[in-house]
């Protein structure tokens, strides 16, 4: 890499970190310090301001990054996850958007513990969205590590760590100082800037094919060493049963998980009413519909232009294959084009890092706080004192995430976000969908679906060929692998809507009848919301 494309690159860097820094400063001298301010920003984003807030926080790392570069690795059963990302928001939008937002006030657990025994729930509820978020975190630092390798030469590990402890450093200040409106603005800032990236290059993909997909998908499969089977179902997916079952295991995780995503569902706290919720999805919907549209021509253009090989010589999970795409577009290396395009296209990968990994990590320190802490301390805990924990919680996650990170650096960003996924939809969702719509439900059938959910899924990914067992794997030295799918979502999610039905069935008593009616009323009409 030129040193014109490194100084540009960085120079767009900092001047978009100085943006955010200064809008951190701005959010941070107009809070007066209570909770409804730190977790929901007082409520007063308005559905269009909110909706593209919400596309900010979904179209992570993995969609700008991975999802290309899937599709440029392997073709048509790459472009299964930019489907998947997508159906995902049918869900949301016609399940859980109104009645999360009349039900709850900050996060999950409030949802749940309307009808239920809080303690119990705000901890199994707590625990489980906390371990998402840390999930989801450790895919947007293997993006930016690997987005900084490839702008400084390729293989310097150093720039990789010290990437991903600067990115942890940078989410802790904007968490810590701004919380939602600060996340919330970095997040429409960062969401139009990636809009505006992904048009230029859906653009001049389809330029340098004279707007002919057909000839941009023959070019592709072409260059890509493997022939039109680049463009038919199989080849990543369909070697063989186990295989085959992980593309099911994938599509589920992929299109139930969206709905158990915590900094999505907090989302929803962040406008003044249920209506307005339920207009943001609409907006957002549009926003991420045509984004991901878009990722299918940039994959494919990824590998009719650069071609198959050379991405995976840059990066073996195709991680780079958008910054690649741009290089080439704008004149190759070397051309002032070329460089402005790449360095352009570095920065919004970046901002896009630094947006969501914002939003992620407000959502697991609020869980901490406003879940675990409180619900230990319920009697005692003061708001301010809950927003005082979130801060400190901020930094313990950022931790977390920073040392995973350093350990999954050579994953594909999107396959580690599908993990993610398989572990929101196996906990929080059926415990989600349950607690709205069973007037059955009791306080152990909650218990028991988080935690049936939770602990297979994280058991499946820790006995799976993604920690051992493998030459990709997180460990490639040692072997201890059991299940055979990469992805858990096949077996853990029918175990978490199983142990919660088992849990309500073997519970000691019945269930709260006027709890039940009462939140039910809340949530089909908004009486009584926060």
């Amino acid at each position: 890499m030129t040193t014109q494309h490194q100084t540009l690159a960085l120079l767009l860097f900092c001047a978009f970190v100085a943006v955010t820094l200064a809008i951190t400063t701005w959010a941070g001298r107009n809070r007066h310090g209570s909770a409804e301010e730190f977790y929901a920003g007082g409520r007063l984003f308005s559905p269009m301001e909110n909706g593209f807030a919400i596309a900010g926080d979904y179209m992570s790392a993995a969609s700008f990054l991975g999802i290309s570069g899937l599709i440029a690795l392997y073709g048509y059963d790459g472009m299964l996850y930019s489907v998947g990302f997508l159906v995902a928001w049918l869900v949301v939008l016609l399940l859980v958007a109104e009645l999360v937002r009349n039900c709850g006030r900050f996060t999950l657990a409030d949802v749940i513990a309307a009808r239920m025994s809080e303690r119990p729930v705000r901890i199994a509820a707590g625990t489980s969205s906390v371990t998402v978020s840390v999930l989801y975190l450790v895919a947007q630092m293997v993006g930016a590590g690997s987005l900084v390798a490839l702008l400084l030469g390729g293989d310097s590990e150093a720039a990789r760590s010290w990437t991903v402890i600067g990115v942890g450093a940078l989410m802790v200040i904007y968490v810590s100082l701004g919380g939602m409106r600060a996340t919330t603005w970095i997040q429409i800032v960062k969401a139009v800037l990636l809009m505006a990236g992904t048009v230029a290059l859906t653009v001049l993909v389809l330029v340098r094919f004279h707007g002919d997909f057909n000839q941009l998908l023959l070019s592709a499969a072409e260059r890509s060493g493997h022939g039109t089977d680049f463009l038919a179902p199989g080849l990543r997916y369909g070697g063989d049963w186990t295989a085959r079952f992980d593309f099911i295991s994938l599509g589920l995780a992929l299109v139930l998980g969206t709905a158990g995503l915590p900094h999505i569902l907090s989302r929803f706290y962040t406008v003044p009413t249920a209506r307005a919720a339920r207009r943001s999805v609409v907006w957002s919907v549009g926003l991420i519909g045509s984004f991901y549209l878009m990722t299918i021509v940039l994959g494919f253009g990824a590998a009719a232009v650069v071609g198959s090989d050379e991405v995976r010589a840059s990066n073996a999970a195709g991680n780079t294959a958008v910054p690649l795409l741009a290089l080439d577009l704008g004149g190759g290396a070397g051309s002032t084009g070329g460089t402005v395009l790449f360095a352009v296209v570095a920065a919004v990968a970046f901002a896009t890092i630094l947006a969501v990994v914002a939003g992620i990590t407000l959502a697991s320190s609020a869980s901490v706080a406003h879940d675990l802490y409180a619900s230990l301390r319920r009697r005692h805990a003061r708001q301010h004192g809950e927003v005082a924990v979130a801060r400190v919680a901020a930094a313990g996650v950022g931790a977390v995430a920073i040392g995973l990170g350093l350990l999954a650096r050579d994953l594909n960003v999107a396959f580690l976000v599908g993990l993610a996924f398989a572990v929101a939809a196996s906990a929080n969702l059926p415990v989600l969908l349950y607690s709205l719509f069973w007037r059955k439900f009791t306080t152990r059938g909650a218990v028991w679906s988080v935690y049936g959910g939770l602990v297979p899924a994280v058991l499946l990914v820790l006995l799976s060929p993604v920690v051992s067992g493998s030459p990709e794997a997180l460990f490639p030295g040692v072997d201890f692998q059991i299940f055979p799918l990469q992805n858990p979502g096949l077996v853990s999610i029918p175990l978490g809507f199983l142990a919660g039905w088992a849990g309500t069935a073997l519970s000691p008593g019945p269930p709260d009848e006027a709890r039940h009616a009462e939140a039910e009323v809340r949530s089909l009409t908004g009486a009584g919301a926060a």
